[in-house]
């Protein structure tokens, strides 16, 4: 801040001459201006004189309606508080709901003329004159409650606008300063009534640290609404503003002087016979150490326990929306000075459970230095319910020495909060299928199979291939070949999905993977606009968030109803009026039988011995569907849902340095695997969180959900790779393409594939 003008030096003489000029101003209603151009008051403050030509101050909004408070944000309930924002902590509230002695104790504490002066109490201007020039006692100010909100208005609109100079001019003791803000204050009272500018005094002035208006420091301090404020409350929360960092009364050092302003003020009110003299009496005998009754303030995502993560998301979500303004900082400054109630989509208990289920399966202090992100949303609405991180929330600097702890959230964009993304493997496959049925073929199909497959063969209008080969097998060597399309998504044969590209070729593969809500997490794009755009992709070699693939499970859940995630369900702002909030956009993406098709498919991977996702098997013979994904030993991940209830998706690994740090070799939460996969961590861990929710909401259980349609699952044609003609090869497995067979595969329920 740059160094702050000069006060001009004031005689005695030149002062009273302004004195009169104030006094003429009071008296006269303000239609004095031209009094003060006279000689001997120009000679006496130049400075005055730059207020005078307009009793208007330019791009400052004087409404005592309108003034920053702060923002609130809830759980899907509509009740519980996840966190507040604020520049200044203030709830306003209009004068009808501020209790009567409250009214009555700042009156008595600030301004005992108000009810009868016009904006400048003349004889409190003459008093603190005498006091201050002529007795050369304590400086006295004399302003009357109105003038002191325009104080408030002018510096807080300075601070708003992060202008210094204008800071200094709203708080300077000089003359000038009394008669800028005497000025506005007889145009105050000429456009408001009394009671209105009381209530835009209550509502603006500092009753503390941090505390801003009656509402904040009744709850803060007494744990009740302004309303509800009794005189012993009231004069407590009056005697504060004279000095909110001396007469806070949270301050332990500060109760001894709180309390003696406390009682002067109960003096004052007895006085103006607000109250008598026996109950000023009786509440000055009471220690204010026990009147108070102190609620917490959270304040922003920093204090909100295992809800930090998903408060952070919905922040993201705010300042990326359009809806909440044209810019960045028109969205910060709505959330910020709104008085906004934002109703999110977040239900506590899938959240909860959620953050017990990724710590309980690796502990934040694990050894192994994994992480596991996990996000659920509920299908057919795009609600996204909660997520599990096994790290706390810290956005302070000494997170970054702490391994517990980070601000970042792993289960998201990078543009919302998150990471780059994870590759997934095999999670990815369902997309591929969808795309197969919807290129016209049946799941049921015999495929041929290799290992090495011209990349010539995925050729497209957006992929033009080359001259090289993309080498491919299963996960544990060789292929199956032939094999079905239902059978290389249930045993996870990455061979097979290989042979399914090069018929379909991969922009279709995009095309579907698109439909279902698939973008980049790193550069929200979709995949043919991203370096993931290649034949690997149909294995989950692709920069991918667990949100993004939580909400592509639930297109899995709802019969093929694609929606954007969402994180508001509401926001009405300090008015009262509903603001428009991102739509879901939810929609009919893909047809209901491919995904009847897909679901079969599935729960079969489940059940079948030679299936790969045994490890989704739910309680009490609730029918099981999901897919698991191994991405070599850089990460493994997991999705599955129940049908029209929940969709979920967990991924494990290092988010930061998964080539350095690699998931294998090592022991996560007291178990060592030479070879961790989809089905031994992230499985596990989507399976407890869904046979959780389930119990605590008591989820219907439907088990007709999954019904094939025959179109999709008639007996198959024989392709050839690339679309070419079939010829004969031998298999390197001892695998069937029977949908039948229940020979184990090479992925077996306790060893997935990797998706490389």
């Amino acid at each position: 801040m740059g160094p702050m003008p000069k006060k001009k030096s004031l005689t005695v003489r030149r002062v009273l001459v302004l004195l009169l000029a104030y006094i003429m101003l009071a008296v006269s209603g303000g239609v004095v201006a031209s009094v003060l151009f006279v000689p001997g008051v120009i000679g006496a403050n130049q400075a005055a004189k730059a207020v005078i030509p307009s009793l208007k101050v330019e791009n400052v909004d004087f409404d005592v309606t309108n003034l920053p408070q702060k923002s609130t944000m809830y759980a899907n309930d509509g009740t519980t508080v996840i966190a507040t924002f604020y520049n200044q902590n203030r709830i306003v509230v209009p004068l009808k709901k501020i209790s009567k002695a409250m009214q009555q104790a700042v009156v008595a504490r600030e301004d005992r003329r108000f009810w009868s002066h016009a904006g400048v109490d003349v004889q409190g201007v003459m008093r603190a004159f005498v006091q201050t020039y002529l007795v050369h006692g304590s400086q006295q100010g004399g302003s009357s409650l109105t003038q002191q909100y325009v104080k408030n208005v002018l510096l807080m609109q300075a601070i708003e606008d992060d202008d210094s100079i204008a800071q200094y001019h709203a708080t300077e003791d000089t003359v000038a300063r009394k008669i800028r803000e005497m000025l506005i204050a007889v145009q105050m009272e000429k456009k408001y009534s009394k009671a209105e500018i009381l209530q835009g005094y209550l509502n603006i002035a500092q009753f503390g640290t941090n505390l801003y208006g009656v509402e904040t420091a009744a709850q803060r301090y007494f744990s009740v609404s302004a309303s509800e404020l009794t005189p012993i409350q009231a004069a407590t929360i009056a005697a504060i503003t004279k000095n909110p960092n001396k007469y806070d009364p949270l301050i332990e050092a500060n109760q001894e002087e709180s309390q003696k302003q406390r009682n002067i003020v109960l003096d004052l009110m007895a006085q103006e016979k607000y109250i008598s003299q026996d109950e000023a009496k009786k509440a000055k005998a009471t220690p204010l150490k026990d009147t108070l009754k102190v609620q917490a303030v959270n304040v922003g995502c920093q204090d909100t326990g295992d809800y930090a993560f998903f408060c952070d998301y919905v922040v993201h979500r705010i300042q990326n929306s359009e809806e909440f303004g044209k810019t960045q900082a028109d969205r910060y400054k709505l959330l910020q000075e709104g008085g906004l109630k934002i109703v999110t989509t977040l239900d506590l208990d899938a959240n909860s459970m959620l953050m017990e289920t990724a710590r309980g399966t690796i502990p934040p202090d694990d050894s192994s230095g994994m992480e596991i992100a996990m996000a659920a949303v509920k299908p057919g609405t795009g609600e996204v319910l909660g997520f599990g991180l096994n790290r706390y929330y810290d956005a302070t600097p000494a997170a970054a020495n702490d391994e517990t702890k980070t601000s970042q959230n792993y289960a998201v964009d990078l543009a919302d909060g998150g990471g780059s993304g994870w590759t997934i493997g095999s999670s990815w496959k369902p997309i591929n299928l969808i795309a197969w049925m919807e290129a016209g073929h049946s799941i049921n199909d015999n495929l041929q199979t290799t290992t090495s497959y011209p990349t010539t063969d995925f050729a497209c209008d957006r992929y033009t291939g080359g001259a090289d080969s993309w080498k491919v097998q299963n996960a544990f060597g060789g292929t199956t070949n032939p094999e079905s399309p239902f059978l290389g998504l249930v045993r996870s044969h990455n061979t097979t999905q290989a042979s399914m590209g090069s018929i379909m070729k991969l922009c279709k593969v995009a095309d579907t993977a698109t439909e279902l809500g698939y973008h980049d997490a790193k550069t929200g794009e979709t995949i043919d606009k991203t370096s993931s755009f290649t034949p690997s992709m149909m294995i989950g070699s692709v920069n991918v968030s667990p949100l993004t693939m939580a909400s592509i499970f639930a297109v899995y859940a709802s019969n093929g109803v694609q929606c954007n995630p969402i994180a508001i369900s509401k926001v009405t702002d300090g008015d009262g009026h509903d603001l428009k909030v991102p739509s879901a956009n939810c929609h009919q993406a893909v047809d209901k039988d491919i995904i009847q098709t897909l679901a079969y498919t599935l729960n079969q991977g489940v059940t079948r011995a030679d299936g790969a996702g045994g490890s989704f098997k739910l309680n009490n013979g609730r029918k099981s569907f999901g897919k698991t994904g191994t991405s070599e030993d850089l990460a493994v991940s997991a999705g599955t849902f129940i049908p029209n209830q929940i969709a979920t998706f967990a991924v494990v690994g290092d988010a930061q340095n998964p080539y350095t740090h690699r998931i294998a070799n090592i022991r996560i939460n007291g178990v060592y695997n030479s070879y961790w996969d989809g089905s031994t961590i992230a499985a596990p861990a989507a399976r407890n969180f869904l046979n959780a929710y389930a119990d605590k909401k008591q989820l219907p259980i439907d088990n007709d959900y999954g019904q094939p349609a025959s179109k999709y699952t008639a007996s198959g044609t024989t392709l050839g790779i690339g679309g070419r003609a079939y010829s004969t090869q031998k298999s390197t497995t001892n695998n069937s393409n029977n949908s039948t067979n229940n020979n184990q595969s090479g992925n077996s329920t306790n060893q997935n594939q990797s998706g490389q």
